[in-house]
């Protein structure tokens, strides 16, 4: 299947707003069964047109005494 940009925002609206349904550009409707595969598919998709996710940033405290 040829994914489409349209696809990719209709999965980024539906993980935005918590639906678990998407329709996508060729009117096919998917129900998914949990964020973790919506996110699996939505990955595929970027990585399938040629777009990187943005990178996860971990920030970490210290503390010490002088």
């Amino acid at each position: 299947m040829a994914w489409t940009t349209a696809d990719l925002d209709a999965i980024n609206q539906a993980i935005a707003t918590g639906a678990s349904k998407v329709r996508f550009a060729d009117n096919r409707e998917v129900t998914y069964r949990s964020l973790a595969d919506m996110r699996s598919v939505r990955d595929e998709i970027a990585a399938f047109l040629g777009l990187k996710p943005a990178p996860l940033c971990t920030t970490y405290a210290s503390f010490g005494r002088d």
